[in-house]
Formats: C-alpha cells, structure tokens, sequence
C-alpha cells in the first residue's frame, strides 16, 4: 500500500484541502493518506477554531486515513521547527512513501537544490543571514533574502529569482530541508496553491476560499452556516455540532483574561525567559499594557506591531507566555532531537491496516492516549497542558475537559 503524507491544520477543513488531498494521491500514485495535524494551537501562534479531535474527524471524513498530531512544541514555531517536527513524524512512522504539500510556486526543483545546499547549514549563508537581519528586516523577510543572495553566489539564477519570501514555498523548502537533515526515504512533490492565497481574508471564488477568510466569515455570521459553499458537508455538519455545544468559533479573545492575567502579574524578567520573547518585547509589553482600554487581544498586539515586531512573531511570544513554554523546554538542541512519540488522533478502515503495519515498522511509540504513558515525554506534558488551556476558552468548560488527553479514544469512522 502506497501511502503519502500530508502536513495540516484544517482550521477548518475546505474545499481547498479536499482537493489537495485528492490530488496528493493522485500524483503520487498513492493508495493511503497519513496526515500529520497541529493540535489545539497553530503554526501562526494562535489557538485553533475547534478542538483537535474534531478537527481529526474532519480529516478522516474528508478522505484521511490516519491523523496522528504534531506536538504543541512544534507546531507553535517558525516555518523551520514546524516543518522539522511534521516530517520528522512522517518518517518515524516507518509506512509513508511520499509527502506532497502545497505551494505558490508549484515546482520543487528550485526548492530542491536551495535544500540539498543549506542542509548542512554553510557558513557563507549563516553571514548572508546575519547581514540581512542587521538591516532590521523580519527573520523570514531575512532568511528569503539571504537565500536568494546565497543561491545568486552559487550561480543558480533561476533559484535566485524563486520567490522564497511566499508562506507555503517558505515551508516547502524547509519540509525539503527536514527530510535532507533526517536522511529521509521520502520523496517530495508539490502541488501548486491555486485561486486562495495564504491568509487571503476576502473571498473571490465561488467555491474556495483560504482558512483565513472562513474562519473571518464564521466570526462575524450569526451562524457557521455561510460557510456552506467553501467546506465539503462533513465539515459544515461539525461546524454547526460544535457551535451548538458552545465549542465553535475558538480565537485569541477567548484567552485574553488569561493571557493578561500572566503579562500583569509576572515581572519583566520573568517575562523574559518565555520562549520568543526577545529583544527587550518583555519590557514593551509592561509599558504598553497600562496604556490599553480594555483587557482584549487585538488592541494589545496592534499597540505591540513594529516593522520587527510581526504579528506572527507577537502572536508566538504571547502565545508561550500563555502556555508556559520557556526558552529552554524549545530550545533548538531540544527540538533537533526530534519528535518523541507518535500520538493518533483518529484513523479510517484502511487506517486501521496502516496502523497494523506502523506497529511493527514505526521508529517511536505509538500513543492513542495520554493515559499510562511514561514521564519520559516531556512534550507529551506540553500537549496535555496545551488542552487544559484550551478547554478553558469554551464557555462551558467542565473540569473533565481539561484532561480530555488522558481519556479520548482516537476517532474512527466507517
């Protein structure tokens, strides 16, 4: 059984994702999909619009056959720990043969050869790095430029003029660099990104439209029902499910009370020692807080916005701060040691064939829960944490739901 690996989020599942799963398959000549799925926060430092498990059932309904999660101390971070963490698990799971994800570009073989060059890390890219970061441009505005230059150096124009600085070439090139960097068997394609952009916010297709505006349209309808055109029925009919359970519709505000109450009560060193909190942005966040209306996430991060300061980045920092992750737990020696277990999240029929086989071929344990495991898995902690926090921003969180980890059976369908 062929089976290629895709890396996702499904904040929610859409007619885009449908069709990137169905081509995945397609043009790798698979017969099985493992997908690997952030949990309850995303790679853009924010919490997820619905809970892990549902969102793991979009996956199996929409053609998914094993979903396993990418641990919250991956898929918190920047494009280079996301997608180490992600191919990482794909790897380790001993049964998948390609992984195809979605780019501007469409074509992998700029992609490859800037890989199959930085995989060792050269220093002449490490000064290009260092460089570009002293004009005080973002790191990714600086990693793009620096490879661009170092490729221009290497004599290859047409990676030179690749357009590096586009989110999902951005993580195709590090998905390229994990499997270099893991001595991966896994052969990569790329499917191109059409009619949505990354983060696009308005809605100019009948039928596809990008996560970002969905879950814009989904916050300010009465109803998640509007969404109808651009997600497949499955996903609308848990839309509307969890929505009428008060567990719909998850952003940052919901966490504002919590968030301030750390930022307020913690002192500026304290502060400090938070993962992504650099530069002195402790210090601005305690001078800016008194200064704010209201206790609200949005005013917050639009008073901490600088030409350095992104809202990615800010959403990152705040985003550990709510969680407790310090500097040293995602450290990059932390994380280089790779992902610790595979957890899954749910599996189909055919899924259930891959898992047999995932028993005897798989490079790390295979966890259905959190229940029994050994304390040997520090971001096992974190990702039962990561829960508890998030069952807090429902309305009607019970106790029971912040140890959802410990008890929740994978989800099966058929």
């Amino acid at each position: 059984m062929r089976t290629v690996g895709i890396i996702v989020e499904y904040n929610p599942f859409h007619n885009g994702h449908l069709y990137h799963l169905q081509q995945s398959l397609k043009i790798t000549n698979s017969d099985a999909v493992v997908a690997v799925m952030s949990g309850h926060f995303l790679q853009r430092g924010e919490p997820a619009l619905l809970n892990k498990w549902t969102r793991a059932e979009m996956a199996l309904r929409g053609g998914c056959d094993v979903v396993i999660e990418l641990p919250v101390a991956y898929s918190t971070q920047a494009a280079e720990w996301f997608a180490y963490g992600a191919a990482a698990l794909l790897d380790a799971t001993g049964v998948v043969d390609a992984l195809c994800f979605g780019s501007e570009a469409g074509d992998i073989a700029p992609l490859r050869r800037v890989a199959r060059l930085l995989a060792r890390e050269p220093a002449a890219f490490a000064g290009l790095m260092a460089a570009e970061l002293r004009t005080g441009a973002s790191y990714p505005g600086a990693y793009s430029a620096a490879v661009r230059r170092f490729m221009a150096e290497a004599g290859d124009a047409e990676a030179a003029d690749f357009p590096f600085e586009q989110p999902n070439n951005t993580l195709g090139l590090h998905y390229l660099l994990a499997l270099e960097r893991l001595g991966s068997a896994i052969e990569p394609f790329s499917l191109r990104r059409e009619k949505a952009g990354y983060a696009q916010t308005t809605i100019t297709d009948a039928q596809i439209a990008s996560a970002t505006a969905i879950r814009k349209l989904v916050a300010e309808s009465a109803s998640p029902a509007g969404a109808a055109p651009f997600v497949p029925a499955s996903t609308l009919e848990l839309l509307l499910r969890d929505d009428a359970l008060g567990r719909g519709r998850n952003g940052w505000e919901r966490y504002a009370l919590q968030l301030f109450h750390k930022l307020a009560g913690e002192p500026a060193d304290v502060l400090g020692r938070y993962h992504e909190m650099s530069e002195g942005l402790e210090h601005r966040v305690k001078r800016l807080l008194p200064e704010l209306d209201a206790v609200a996430f949005e005013p917050l991060l639009e008073r901490l916005k600088t030409k350095r300061y992104t809202r990615t980045k800010l959403q990152r920092a705040l985003l550990a701060v709510l969680l407790g992750h310090g500097k040293e737990q995602l450290a990059p020696d932390r994380l280089r040691s790779g992902v610790q277990y595979i957890r899954v999240l749910g599996f189909s029929p055919r899924g259930r064939e891959l898992l047999k086989r995932m028993r005897t071929a798989a490079k790390l344990p295979i966890l259905n829960s959190a229940a029994g495991a050994p304390g040997e898995y520090p971001y096992l902690t974190l990702d039962v944490q990561a829960t508890s926090v998030y069952a807090l921003g429902w309305p009607n969180a019970a106790p029971r739901d912040l140890f959802r980890d410990y008890y929740e059976k994978p989800v099966t369908i058929g």
